[in-house]
């Protein structure tokens, strides 16, 4: 009996055992890797890659409305470019002498600059440099700005666009000007042919100096655009060359509503390398800064900048449109 009882005994304690692993917990399983956040986002590349610092040549002075948004460009491009970008200003020409290096530099990938347009094709026109647009390699548009007409914001003589005109129709006004048949001279010499009066030009090779000019009371008014006059409580805008009110500045009239020059005007700011330049360099710029102006930090760093990115295609197609611009400005069109 007492051999039955153990036995029992014995197959509880088994039971008993296997009952308790049953309630054992299952292995967890792995848990997902997590998503990597890494801020390396180089452009992916199976061919050419910069292998060293790049150079960006800005063909205007530190400070310039294009140095400013080349700057901007710049610091956010690293990251997909995977380089350091050293901007380098070469002034003086308007903007000849720094074009005329870029167009000698080698053709390597490792120097790239800014081409302003309509400036770059009336240094060609004017003759101020000796190359040509064949000279440069288009790889992305930048920035497409409209111009303005602006004054000195306590200039108490010019409330508005209409009472600068009645005023520059009794009195010969002074306009500073980013250089001789630059942008900003074109936009002032369309302004006042619509307007049907002369003016005497001052024109100072650079934006930055042009609107010195205005500020130490030199010019009377003078046309800039939007990035060259960011965040200035110093100035006021009287007119913009849109077909429309723009939409940063609902209150400032268009010169065409005024019954003045009634064609939109501006300037666009593109990255173009030297001629010889490879598909491959083109491809991997084009991919990079495509991918830093749809950045959202780039896009929060340069809210008042008015980015335009086109691709290297439309992009030669702009400059050698604003070329046959430049060069179909009739005689009439200037006066001494």
């Amino acid at each position: 009996m007492k051999k039955y009882l153990a036995l029992i005994l014995a197959l509880c304690m088994v039971f008993a055992l296997c009952a308790c692993g049953s309630q054992e917990e299952a292995p967890a399983e792995e848990a997902p890797a997590a998503e990597d956040t890494g801020t390396d986002a180089a452009v992916s590349t199976e061919g050419w890659a910069p292998d060293g610092p790049v150079t960006m040549i800005v063909s205007y002075a530190a400070g310039n409305g294009t140095d400013v948004t080349a700057r901007i460009l710049a610091q956010y491009a690293e990251k997909y470019v995977g380089q350091t970008i050293v901007i380098e200003n070469v002034d003086g020409g308007s903007g000849s002498i720094g074009w005329s290096q870029l167009a000698a530099a080698e053709p390597d990938g490792m120097t790239i600059g800014f081409m302003n347009l309509p400036n770059f094709n009336s240094s060609i026109v004017n003759g101020l440099g000796t190359y040509t647009i064949d000279d440069f390699t288009a790889i992305c548009n930048h920035v497409t700005e409209t111009s303005l007409v602006i004054v000195r914001a306590d200039d108490d003589r010019f409330p508005d666009i209409d009472s600068l005109v009645a005023y520059a129709k009794e009195n010969k006004t002074v306009a500073s000007t980013n250089g001789a048949q630059a942008s900003n001279h074109i936009g002032a010499q369309a302004f006042a042919n619509s307007a049907d009066f002369v003016y005497t030009d001052l024109p100072m090779g650079n934006t930055a100096d042009e609107l010195t000019s205005l500020l130490g009371g030199e010019a009377d008014w003078c046309v800039a655009k939007a990035a060259d006059i960011a965040g200035r409580t110093d100035v006021r805008v009287l007119a913009s060359f849109s077909t429309e009110r723009l939409a940063e500045m609902p209150d400032v009239p268009t010169l065409g509503e005024k019954g003045y020059y009634d064609q939109w005007l501006g300037s666009s700011r593109c990255v173009v390398a030297p001629a010889g330049v490879s598909d491959e360099v083109v491809a991997f710029y084009e991919a990079a800064f495509k991918a830093t102006m749809e950045d959202p930090d780039y896009l929060a760093a340069a809210s008042e900048v008015a980015t335009d990115y086109k691709d290297a295609a439309a992009t030669a197609a702009l400059i050698e449109e604003q070329q046959a611009f430049t060069e179909g400005l009739s005689e009439g069109f200037w006066y001494e």
